[in-house]
């Protein structure tokens, strides 16, 4: 047993061996601190080297030198070399922190079947973002699901904030997009003008440590939202809407408060429904609309909206649906008989728009902070390719993403802040209502 366990070691060394050393190599440049060793030992060889030939001079021309002293000066220079060129491999194979990584990864329970805890393999700094990170571990065995679960205790251990986490070449390595712990996401980043994205109908959620979270419309066409009460899901979703408008869209808003969350200013530039009669009329014409843009398209030749408006003299706006509290109009529960019917048509004109829409420029934001996985059925929410969910507990975050990430990774007292399906954390940007009337007068100028 034990020496099939220290055959397993050897074995495993020889492998770490082998892929450190290319990586270190690469790795040279990316880390400050390997810089300047490598440019000191490069100067000290050329120094030792212009001074080997007044040395061997000085030892032709004084024979009585010690035959010690002689030795040295006739083998410096291939000693500095070779003593310096060891100390790079051992630099270049062994990260600094390689000890300390796995050391804390283990105390975390990061580890194989085995007991082994995952290899630091090198840290280069992002092309893309310099101030980012990438750690890339060879994670010997440990999947990417057991990574994020633990990803708030890797955190802690290693002192840095995770802005992503993926496999690198094939499934032998994880990448930690990472930051110090101290550079982590603001708690808030007001809205700019500046931040609204370029592109037909490419809109803006916040500021990931990667850099700006956007959603093309054109190729992710519906959005579902979740957040517990007071998450910020409500102003996301305004903002999201607010530059819908700024596009030149035309929005579509259920709102059964009586205009309480979407005041004047939302009335005056929005289709506005308030009741569930309402609701499914709105829901009627856009079916409606869907149908015509689709003799449009074919009798063009197109195939979407954008190649469309391209091909026309008179180009069709993009069409939002937004609701805040989608659950509250799908639920079923203590209705009569009219009010199950009345849920049942407006989840099949939703579920049709969602399947649909994308082609013919029709999009659906819809928002929920209901755990309860039988109010969004699965035909709806198999089509709304975009998820986002802020602080939530693992139900309503199981509903929204899939996983309970939100539960996980979002701080309890957290506002604005939001994770994506593919696991990215950002931080929303922070809309002020006034913005839309500034908003308004944008898209008229354009």
């Amino acid at each position: 047993m034990r020496n099939e366990k220290r055959n397993r070691q050897a074995r495993t060394c020889r492998r770490d061996f082998w892929r450190s050393f290319p990586l270190g190599l690469l790795d040279l440049s990316d880390l400050p601190l390997k810089v300047p060793w490598a440019g000191v030992y490069l100067m000290g060889a050329v120094w030792i080297w212009g001074k080997r030939k007044a040395a061997l001079g000085l030892l032709e021309s004084a024979p009585l030198v010690s035959p010690i002293m002689e030795t040295l000066l006739r083998n410096i220079f291939p000693a500095y070399l070779l003593l310096g060129a060891l100390a790079l491999v051992v630099l270049t194979l062994y990260p600094i922190g390689r000890k300390a990584a796995e050391d804390d990864l283990q105390r975390v329970g990061l580890v194989n079947h085995s007991g082994e805890a995952p290899r630091l393999l090198r840290r280069r700094r992002d092309i893309e973002h310099p101030n980012v990170t990438i750690w890339e571990f060879d994670n010997r065995g440990v999947p990417l699901r057991e990574w994020e679960d633990k990803q708030a205790r890797i955190e802690t251990a290693l002192d840095i904030t995770i802005a992503k986490v993926k496999y690198g070449k094939g499934k032998r390595r994880v990448l930690l997009y990472a930051v110090p712990a101290r550079d982590g996401l603001p708690d808030r980043i007001d809205w700019k003008d500046k931040y609204l994205p370029k592109g037909d109908f490419v809109l803006a959620l916040g500021e990931s440590l990667l850099g700006p979270v956007t959603v093309d419309l054109d190729k992710i066409p519906h959005i579902l939202l979740g957040g517990s009460t007071g998450s910020g899901k409500s102003l996301l979703l305004k903002l999201l809407l607010m530059q819908a408008l700024q596009k030149g869209a035309e929005v579509y808003v259920a709102d059964f408060k009586g205009g309480v969350d979407f005041p004047r200013a939302w009335r005056e530039r929005c289709k506005m429904c308030f009741t569930e009669a309402d609701l499914l009329q709105t829901l009627d014409h856009l079916v409606a609309m869907q149908k015509e843009r689709s003799a449009l398209f074919s009798a063009a030749g197109c195939d979407k909206l954008s190649a469309y408006n391209k091909a026309v003299a008179h180009p069709l706006p993009r069409l939002i649906f937004a609701c805040d509290e989608v659950a509250e109009v799908l639920d079923r529960t203590g209705r009569g008989k009219e009010g199950r019917e009345m849920a049942s048509q407006i989840e099949n004109r939703l579920a049709t728009l969602a399947r649909l829409g994308r082609a013919f420029g029709i999009h659906l934001i819809l928002a929920t902070q209901r755990p309860d996985t039988n109010v969004i059925p699965g035909q709806i929410r198999s089509n709304m390719d975009f998820r986002v969910c802020g602080r939530a507990d693992s139900i309503l975050s199981s509903i929204i993403l899939g996983n309970s990430t939100a539960d996980e990774q979002i701080p309890k007292d957290a506002r604005g802040r939001f994770i994506t399906g593919d696991g990215t954390v950002f931080q929303g940007y922070l809309f002020d209502q006034d913005e839309l009337q500034r908003g308004a007068e944008h898209g008229t100028r354009k």
